[in-house]
């Protein structure tokens, strides 16, 4: 072995190091002191991510809409409802009671308005529902919520087109935000 050979541990340090003397070097910025050595991070296994343990901001905010999509039903149901009574009070009306095509065209409005009020009222109800599942439900709940804010989003464009708008801008997000990664992670992560 020569004085300048590369591999001679006796020779002088190559490539501009500085010798230690067999003592550890300072880290240097970025790298983890002393004690004990840094944690691998967790995973479930076989390179697939860890299951997420606190609900994902964009999940969080599937939620929130789910709630307000609850409370515009409930809105839609007092709406639908008083609407109904009111076709119902001008039925019974006496001055109106002869007229048999104005009879006829109230049965038909009451009818539809208290259909629209069960209707208005089940729809509120399975929001309220998917609201309440986001924080324990599993991959059902996700299916269930991503057909639910698909549905919510044509009936909003089709039959209601004014007051559906702000159903449909909700539902389109909280399908995008329950079926992204982030909400299929959360949907499908292990329930002890």
């Amino acid at each position: 072995m020569s004085f300048g050979d590369p591999n001679n541990p006796y020779g002088p340090p190559q490539g501009g190091q500085q010798p230690n003397y067999g003592y550890p070097q300072q880290p240097q910025q970025g790298q983890p002191g002393y004690g004990y050595p840094q944690a691998p991070p967790v995973s479930a296994g076989y390179g697939y991510p860890a299951a997420p343990t606190s609900m994902p901001g964009t999940v969080s905010a599937a939620r929130v809409m789910l709630w307000i999509i609850f409370g515009l039903q409930v809105v839609g149901v007092i709406l639908f409802a008083i609407s109904a009574a009111g076709v119902d009070a001008a039925k019974n009306d006496e001055q109106l009671k002869d007229d048999a095509a104005f009879q006829q065209l109230a049965d038909y409005s009451s009818g539809m308005l208290w259909g629209l009020t069960a209707f208005a009222l089940v729809w509120g109800v399975l929001a309220l529902l998917l609201a309440i599942k986001v924080g324990n439900g599993g991959n059902g709940v996700r299916i269930a919520t991503l057909i639910f804010a698909i549905v919510t989003a044509i009936l909003g464009l089709y039959p209601f087109i004014i007051v559906g708008l702000v159903h449909t801008v909700l539902a389109i997000l909280v399908a995008v935000f329950v079926g992204n990664s982030n909400g299929s992670a959360w949907y499908k992560r292990p329930r002890y």
